[in-house]
């Protein structure tokens, strides 16, 4: 065995960097775009971890991953090890190695940023889940079961993590999609060259050798109701998303080439817009403009530059700084020749003689002071008004809760924006049912919508332990 690096020799080991797609290939193709750590790479990488005993990384996990103990395995070459570690704390961890903004979780809190470069959480975490698929069987459901039941509605990040927790403590789970495939955003809101959908396929399998059952085209609210699912199930985990757009409310909204992300990427990721035989196609144009400034904006514009936009553009109504998008992501879209537009917000959209989309009005802004969320209120400036031409808007600025569910559930509290009340355990106002990620939250993170279900699992767990004896098992 080797000797272990003194803190001095770890200190002076530089952040590796990730392999990469040539931009100008992959921005003509929908192949993953990182490559991936080799052994070497990430052995090098995990030698960078100072192993700090108060472990300010794991506090900074939504999910809770014990960050510097996978890592310690991975540079003592134990991959295998890390991968128990990694499987036993993250349901999806192929995934969140790709997708997650470690950047502002449990890398900003790593205590080798403050002198230097962050160890690279994210892409040990994406190499050990990878190597493990390769090397290791896939999670086994355990020996005891509880013989209760529970079901989970919606089969994306919140929804899977809760399940697969559920599962590991021997309850038997059952998933209701309403899609006709599994994951949710995961499949169809994040592109294929971002996360490749055979990893939510890998990761839903080992789902289902731990034993979770998943129905999909199962629309609670229509298919089935929540009181239906509660005479056959012990407990409800509602995740089911908010995936009702928000629009911009500006005239010319309806013309065609007008989409909002959600519709433009789920054409594209789920339907395979992308190819010239596909069912469901997608517009297409030469010059295309994406209203918003996070990371589905990001993934609208790139896919859409993908698609054939020899002019792919972000209009964000503040400047780069306040841009919540992941800084991989904005760096990765400058490299592929996406353009960006500061300062700019939408009036008007203008359509031709036979309806399409020609041109957007847009006016100038200016910050003044910070609003609500802390940034800077952006203010129009006086007669800056222009125009610009376009075939395609898509628009990126966040989305709402579905009433679908909670018009058919009338015992569930809401609050005022539509979305789901629940008490410090995730319960909701029903009694054993559960709910948490954007339904709950409003609009948030495949990491936070995770640890909502990490969290929710366990007051389940404790629910269903406090139940009699009498099990609606089979």
């Amino acid at each position: 065995m080797a000797t272990p690096l003194s803190t001095k020799e770890r200190m002076q080991i530089a952040r590796v960097h990730m392999p990469e797609q040539d931009p100008c290939l992959r921005a003509c193709n929908f192949s993953e775009v990182n490559l991936g750590l080799g052994e070497a790479l990430a052995i090098q990488e995990a030698q960078r971890c100072l192993e700090c005993k108060n472990q300010p990384c794991v506090t900074g996990c939504p999910v809770g991953v014990r960050i510097p103990e996978f890592i310690t395995r991975v540079a003592a070459g134990d991959f295998s090890g890390a991968a128990e570690i990694l499987r036993a704390d993250n349901a999806l961890p192929a995934t969140t190695g790709r997708v997650c903004p470690q950047e502002t979780q449990c890398e900003e809190v790593c205590v080798r940023g403050k002198k230097g470069e962050p160890v690279g959480i994210g892409w040990l975490e994406r190499f050990v889940a990878d190597w493990a698929s390769e090397h290791m069987a896939p999670p086994q459901p355990p020996p005891e079961r509880t013989g209760r039941k529970v079901c989970i509605v919606g089969a994306g990040p919140g929804g899977l993590t809760a399940a697969g927790e559920l599962a590991r403590m021997g309850h038997a789970v059952t998933v209701f999609e309403a899609l006709h495939d599994t994951g949710g955003v995961l499949r169809y809101g994040i592109p294929e060259f971002r996360l490749p959908k055979s990893i939510v396929d890998r990761e839903v399998e080992n789902l289902r050798s731990l034993g979770v059952a998943i129905e999909c085209n199962v629309i609670v609210g229509k298919t089935i109701t929540v009181d239906q699912i509660l005479q056959e199930f012990d407990a409800c985990f509602i995740a089911n998303g908010a995936g009702l757009p928000v629009f911009l409310d500006v005239p010319g909204e309806n013309f065609k080439g007008v989409y909002s992300a959600n519709e433009y990427l789920t054409r594209v990721n789920l339907m395979g817009a992308y190819r010239a035989d596909a069912a469901t196609p997608v517009a297409r144009g030469s010059t295309t403009v994406v209203f918003g400034g996070g990371n589905v904006a990001m993934d609208a514009v790139r896919t859409a530059r993908r698609m054939g936009s020899q002019r792919a553009i972000i209009a964000y109504r503040r400047t780069r700084a306040e841009m919540p998008a992941r800084l991989e992501e904005i760096k990765h879209a400058e490299e592929e020749g996406i353009e960006f537009m500061f300062l700019v917000a939408p009036l008007e959209i203008f359509g031709d003689d036979k309806g399409w989309v020609r041109a957007v009005r847009l006016q100038r802004m200016e910050l003044g002071e910070p609003d609500a969320s802390g940034r800077r209120r952006p203010v129009p400036v006086p007669g800056s008004e222009f125009e610009l031409p376009c075939e395609l808007a898509i628009v990126a600025i966040g989305t709402r809760a579905n009433p679908l569910l909670s018009n058919a559930c009338p015992g569930l509290k809401l609050n005022k924006w539509g979305n789901i009340e629940i008490d410090d355990n995730g319960m909701t106002s029903i009694p054993g049912v559960f709910a948490g990620g954007d339904i709950v939250r409003g609009g948030a993170t495949v990491i936070l919508a995770m640890g909502d279900g990490k969290k929710a699992a366990g007051g389940i767990d404790r629910y269903l332990r406090e139940l009699s004896p009498n099990s609606k098992a089979a």
